[in-house]
């Protein structure tokens, strides 16, 4: 069983903890997923299966899209509503200046990794040493958000929603927490929902109890994707039989004797090359300089 199985993870699971039951039920030893999810957040986790293991570095610069709730007015060492109550504020906020204020977070921002995070410091996780009361300097990342919306705000609550397209590696509970303090007040994270990610959305999602029963009905292979789905955003690219013999041997292909000679592609691009019965093999790279596609990831 090779390919993604793009699981709809339930509350007060770890990424791992779903993907320890996928690999159970699945019975393959290599599985792994493209993006960890906190506890209390549900929502697209795909999990990779045997040789599809091999995409998980290659999927760093794919974005997510996520449905958050929000509230204004404390500030927890989580960040999110399942954390201790640090401070609260009786400062108030209109939807006008919540609105005025997401413009600060679109864009090419940089954010403080939470001390509640898996980023090292000296060799140990940020959350271990969080755990031990201890808070330590955190250097900031750069991030993207290329969309926020707030699609709900209760100015009576304090309390919202916010739809956020970002790139992998933003904290969205320090997102909230940001947006509160450019208020004049605190924010907490109070729900998180991944609707997409991997270029996968809700809709091709299995509920983890649903993972349970395909598996118990020998059905659970049909819900599991092709490797490729990782990678439709790449062109494709279909090579004759003795090339597609060399390229699965390890062997780059003269540009000038495939189809992408006629398109003049640029330097560094990446694409999906099929037999010519269309059999996936693996992600090529365009090397101008020799005029030649190289293989970038072998899955066959």
């Amino acid at each position: 069983m090779n390919g993604v199985l793009v699981v709809d993870k339930p509350a007060d699971f770890t990424s791992f903890d779903v993907v320890s039951v996928v690999r159970r039920l699945a019975g393959r030893e290599k599985t792994g997923h493209t993006g960890t999810l906190d506890p209390m957040a549900t929502g697209v986790l795909p999990v990779l299966l045997g040789k599809a293991t091999r995409a998980a570095s290659l999927l760093e610069d794919t974005s997510k899209e996520y449905r958050a709730e929000f509230a204004l007015g404390y500030a927890t060492d989580t960040q999110d509503s399942t954390g201790e109550v640090l401070a609260r504020s009786g400062t108030r906020t209109t939807e006008a200046a919540l609105l005025a204020s997401l413009s600060l977070f679109r864009g090419n921002i940089l954010q403080e990794p939470p001390m509640y995070s898996a980023v090292r410091k000296d060799g140990k996780r940020l959350y271990e040493l969080a755990r031990q009361g201890v808070t330590v300097e955190r250097e900031k990342r750069p991030v993207t958000i290329e969309r926020l919306e707030c699609v709900r705000f209760d100015e009576t609550a304090q309390t919202g929603i916010l739809e956020v397209r970002c790139s992998k590696g933003t904290y969205i509970r320090t997102l909230c927490a940001d947006i509160g303090q450019a208020l004049g007040t605190f924010g907490v994270m109070t729900a998180l929902r991944r609707t997409s990610a991997c270029g996968f959305s809700l809709a091709d999602a299995v509920p983890l109890e649903a993972v349970r029963a395909l598996a118990e009905t020998g059905q659970l292979e049909a819900r599991v994707l092709p490797m490729d789905q990782l990678f439709l955003e790449r062109p494709a690219l279909r090579v004759s039989a003795a090339q597609a013999v060399r390229f699965r041997n390890g062997g780059c292909l003269g540009l000038e004797r495939t189809a992408l000679a006629r398109q003049n592609p640029p330097d560094g691009l990446r694409v999906r090359v099929y037999s010519p019965e269309q059999v996936f093999l693996g992600l090529g790279i365009v090397d101008r300089g020799q005029d030649t596609l190289k293989i970038l990831k072998l899955f066959v």
